[in-house]
């Protein structure tokens, strides 16, 4: 057996994949007992080979299984290890990838999805569309200009970054504008299919459509607004053709480009754009077989047409696991002749696949385009799930055999592929079949009063009885903060002796005692680090915590975790999401201890820190077995219980952080309305039981800062509660911010050149406390104390100076405290300085 085959049945070690070897001898033997001619040994030989490998991965995880590249660029980063080095690491993970995929008999295999940081910045490289303030004056574009442009640099900041679709992977925004000279600057494309092809494998070489590249952009700074990205179609289109050129030379045979903004609601412009983009390039695409591949949700009905339509294109790629709908449309007509990769095994979750019922779903299609052109597929990159199964050995032998990360879904897809071509393993497919029985039946799934207490949620929405007014006015008379009061969003850099010391606990190398211990004298420095810095409203810096949302995964029923189930965030940023199987519970307090040894530290309100449920919810890999909303609504009553004990132990400042609503708003507005009633229902229900006189109990904290960073509507809290958003599209949820009713929220806004307060220049009128983010924390770069003063001084120019708050974007575990020592004095500075000028005005 091959070495992926290994690995990735180690979960299933009684089951056999048939490899393409014995295939491809089967076929051979049969033809000679035939006594055929040599010529047609030669055919038959090809034809069941190709037939059995009708199958494709749209993309792949790029960390690796132990997450080699990200420790491989922070030490490139950090000027410990050279760009020769960092380019080995890359180049050894890539051909890993490539032979995995060859020896498990995938058919089309993708090149150019692998990233030393973002795809998207790999395609602004190849188009030379590098803004000026990183001084580059042309050729091939090196590791310096591209990491100063995902990252920033001493002198200039990165460019921004948001959330890729409705996911939690981040990509960076290009920046466009009608003096942007386009050029090929960047060979990477090429370059990494000869890669591939000197070792054996031919790829399909995957580029980020022109059209898509577009509209994923916004205007440069300096440009209007309503400057029409589209009409830079035409500018880039000769590098694209100068691409197509260079792999049809190398050998290329097929090209993917990846278009998934056409699952968005896209106007008839929009989609023209497609149209005449690919009849454009349809000189350059002569020769190739071309790939134009979706993925996320359901492709409208008009972008369905569009896209059929182009005849340039021999291939088109769905999503039919979040794609029901297309399903349909492709049962309504399909266009004959051209070949359907048919999405069926999720690229989004890290359930193994049914399939029983992808394959009915397969044959049903086969009848539709064909035997010879259909193709099995993931419904989307692998990027969005873990590696590899085989890298969990502790984890519980139940829920993992429920389970399948990136190297199983490649079995899954070319199993379904093989099944489809006559070639079906049944021992595979009934060891799939009892995974998925075992857990439907199993009794560690359900939890019989958890499900009744969501239930007999819905006879109230939970909302608070006294307005924000009224509480603001408590608050202030009660903590007497300063105008533009400052605090920080919660967590502190993580040290290496910090990640030591859990560490140690973890594998019981050290007791309980020592343990709390050295916690205790982490929160210590920090606080007294605050004090130093003169912040008006502390945090304890959240050193027990590994994750925002492992650490509370950890302490509730429900949650699975894994030891290596690694996911890309941003650049070398990895997350591990919790696995949610079952139904969700909170059988102890999980913060009441840290946050209650925190305050007795200090005179000065100390936020008591939660993660809210709906970041909960999108930052784990949920169930599927039932809506979404039902297990947010568990996870919300778990968060209840924590508040209110919380406020007994008298932590009166609490901060929920609502980090991750955006990655579950549906991409089309038609369904955003029924996400954010849930979702902020959600929020509401972990606060509804606070008491208003909760300030009032405790005279050294008073502000509940809940931070619930994606989505706050119709929300009533008393105690100073914050909502915290991270590169939120907050222009289109700013008056389901306003109906939420939420005392404070802060917002990521610095990369975003102040964007996302255009709703308030707009006339929007807000009355609650506010926090747009002064600086960017994900970039190491030092702002000034003057640069954060002239960002606070654009914010008042919208808002009033008694609702302002002065925080950075986000917390601050990922950088290093040579960082953000200054940073925050500079920020403290600012907010000093603007208080002494606003009371001078007065």
């Amino acid at each position: 057996m091959n070495r992926l085959s290994r690995h990735i049945l180690a979960p299933f070690s009684s089951h056999r994949v048939i490899s393409l070897r014995s295939l491809s001898f089967s076929a051979s033997f049969t033809v000679t007992n035939s006594h055929s001619p040599p010529s047609l040994i030669r055919f038959s030989f090809r034809t069941v080979s190709i037939r059995a490998m009708a199958s494709h991965i749209v993309g792949y995880p790029r960390m690796g299984p132990k997450r080699e590249l990200k420790f491989a660029l922070e030490s490139f980063w950090d000027g410990k290890s050279s760009a020769e080095d960092l380019q080995k690491v890359a180049a050894d993970l890539r051909s890993s990838i490539w032979k995995q995929m060859s020896d498990a008999g995938i058919k089309f295999i993708p090149s150019n999805t692998f990233s030393c940081y973002d795809q998207v910045l790999d395609t602004t490289a190849m188009l030379g569309a590098v803004p000026p303030r990183y001084g580059w004056n042309g050729g091939e574009i090196g590791f310096d200009v591209y990491f100063s442009m995902a990252r920033g640099n001493a002198s200039v900041p990165a460019m921004e970054m948001t959330k890729w679709f409705d996911t939690n992977y981040h990509y960076i925004v290009p920046e466009l504008g009608p003096e942007v000279n386009f050029s090929y600057a960047s060979h990477k494309a090429v370059n990494e299919y000869k890669e591939a092809k000197a070792l054996g494998v031919d790829t399909v070489p995957v580029l980020v459509g022109p059209v898509s590249y577009l509209l994923l952009s916004k205007p440069a700074k300096g440009v209007e607004k309503s400057f029409s990205l589209l009409s830079l179609i035409d500018k880039i289109l000769p590098v694209y053709q100068e691409v197509l050129a260079e792999l049809k030379a190398a050998g290329a045979s097929w090209i993917q480009f990846d278009e998934p903004k056409l699952v968005m609601d896209l106007g008839a412009h929009e989609l023209q754009a497609f149209t005449h983009a690919y009849s454009a390039l349809e000189a350059s695409l002569s020769g190739l077989n071309v790939l134009v591949e979706t993925y996320f949700a359901d492709v409208p009905v008009e972008a369905y047409k569009t896209l059929t339509s182009l005849k340039s294109v021999t291939g088109f790629g769905f999503d039919l696991v979040r794609g029901s709908k297309t399903l349909e449309l492709i049962k309504g007509g399909f266009p004959s002749g051209k070949y359907l990769f048919a999405g069926v095994v999720d690229g989004r979750n890290i359930w193994a696949n049914n399939l029983a019922s992808s394959l009915d779903t397969l044959k049903a299609l086969e009848g539709i385009v064909g035997k010879d052109k259909l193709v099995v597929s993931t419904s989307c990159s692998l990027l969005h799930t873990a590696v590899d199964l085989v890298n969990e050995p502790k984890l519980d032998k139940e829920i993992k055999s429920w389970l399948a990360f990136a190297a199983q879904k490649v079995v899954e897809v070319n199993a379904l592929a093989k099944a489809l071509a006559g070639q079906q393993d049944e021992a595979f497919f009934s060891a799939n079949a009892a995974a998925q029985a075992s857990r439907k039946s199993s009794p560690r799934v359900t939890n019989e009063a958890v499900q009744k207490a969501a239930v007999a949620l819905k006879g109230s929405d939970h909302r608070r009885a006294t307005n924000v007014s009224a509480r603001l006015d408590a608050q202030q008379k009660k903590l007497n903060l300063p105008i533009l009061p400052t605090t920080t969003i919660g967590s502190f850099p993580q040290t290496m002796d910090l990640r030591r010391v859990r560490r140690e606990y973890k594998a019981k190398k050290i007791s309980e005692q020592n343990y709390v211990e050295a916690i205790k004298e982490e929160i210590n420095k920090v606080v007294k680090i605050q004090e130093e810095l003169d912040i008006d409203v502390l945090v304890h810096g959240e050193p027990e915590r590994n994750d925002m949302v492992e650490y509370f995964g950890e302490q509730l029923s429900g949650f699975a975790f894994t030891a290596n189930g690694w996911v890309q965030s941003y650049g070398s940023r990895c997350v591990k999401p919790p696995i949610i199987y079952g139904d969700v519970s909170r059988p102890k307090a999980m913060t009441v201890f840290w946050s209650s040894m925190a305050q007795s530290m200090t005179k000065r309100p100390m936020k008591g820190m939660l993660t809210g449920p709906v970041t909960i919810l999108n930052w784990s890999f949920v169930r599927n077995d039932q809506p979404r909303f039902e297990t947010c609504y568990q996870i919300a009553l778990a968060i209840k219980d924590e508040v209110e004990d919380l406020e007994k132990a008298g932590i009166t400042v609490i901060q929920i952080d609502e980090a991750a609503l955006r990655e579950g708003l549906p991409l089309r507005k038609s369904e955003h309305a029924f996400y954010l009633n849930w979702a902020v229902h959600s929020f509401r229900i972990t606060n509804c039981g606070v008491e208003d006189t909760t300030q009032v109990l405790y005279s050294l904290s008073f502000l509940s800062l809940i931070f619930f960073l994606r989505y706050l509507l119709n929300f009533g809290l008393h105690g100073g509660i914050h909502t915290h958003m991270c590169y939120s599209n907050f222009n289109d949820i700013i008056h389901s911010i306003i109906d939420m009713d939420a005392d404070v929220i802060t917002i990521e806004n610095s990369r975003s050149d102040e964007k996302l307060l255009s709703v308030f220049r707009e006339g929007v009128k807000y009355g609650a406390g506010i926090g747009p983010g002064v600086y960017d924390i994900h970039s190491p770069r030092i702002p000034s104390e003057e640069e954060i003063a002239d960002r606070i001084e654009k914010m008042l120019a919208v808002l009033e100076s008694n609702i302002l708050w002065v925080n950075p974007d986000c917390g601050l575990k990922t950088r290093k405290y040579a960082e953000v020592k200054p940073a925050l004095s500079n920020m403290v500075a600012a907010a000093k300085h603007l208080r002494t000028k606003l009371g001078s005005a007065q």
